[in-house]
């Protein structure tokens, strides 16, 4: 068997003309090469994470603006489905409200709107004005098919168009609704007075100018 001493180390080859301080630059050396080529790895795994990441916010964030776009749409919705009821519901009590309202009108007429019931009279048509009633029909205007309900129908020589002589009964209205058109009596031009009337201004200045040539030829 043979013996080692007690201290002694081997030693790596070391080639001929070389010292071991030469070889530790080396290894060194080639530690430095190798340490680039892993960062440019890491910084490349990186960039991929950070475009996942960039195209899963911008997936996220799209969801967010359809989810808002689609709530706006809804409350909207919401609020002019409620408009709507409310406006419907208003209207249909102010229907049932018309036979009171032409009660009133009535007595007024008549000069029995007077004492307690005048006041509450007026307390009620405040309120329905407060809720959006508008009353409307007046003698002398235009007739309109849309706004008003003809009863009766008569000519009369002093009217150029279809007229309103006479409100039977007025009409309604709530903003731009017409919850009861207002029933009319109307008289329409007497047939023929156009004509005559065309007649006589064409005949008028013929007569004028046959006085005017008599003293000529006098």
């Amino acid at each position: 068997m043979t013996e080692e001493t007690p201290g002694f180390e081997e030693k790596p080859d070391v080639p001929s003309g070389a010292t071991s301080d030469d070889a530790e630059p080396k290894a060194a050396a080639s530690s430095e090469g190798a340490a680039p080529a892993g960062d440019a790895a890491q910084i490349a795994g990186l960039t991929a994470q950070l475009d996942q990441v960039r195209k899963a916010l911008e997936e996220r964030t799209a969801d967010l603006q359809r989810l808002q776009a689609e709530f706006q749409n809804y409350r909207r919705r919401v609020e002019r489905d409620r408009i709507t009821v409310k406006e419907i519901a208003i209207a249909n009590l102010l229907t049932e409200l018309l036979p009171v309202l032409d009660d009133i009108g009535r007595a007024r007429e008549h000069g029995e709107l007077v004492g307690g019931f005048k006041s509450v009279a007026e307390s009620l048509e405040t309120v329905a004005a407060k809720m959006g009633l508008q009353q409307f029909g007046k003698e002398g205007e235009p007739f309109d098919p849309t706004i008003h309900e003809a009863l009766m129908h008569s000519y009369a020589p002093d009217v150029t168009e279809t007229t309103c002589v006479a409100i039977l009964q007025p009409g309604y209205r709530i903003g731009e609704r017409t919850i009861r058109p207002a029933r009319v009596a109307v008289a329409e031009p007497q047939p023929g007075a156009q004509t005559v009337k065309a007649e006589g201004a064409e005949e008028a200045p013929a007569a004028g100018d046959e006085k005017d040539n008599g003293p000529e030829e006098g």
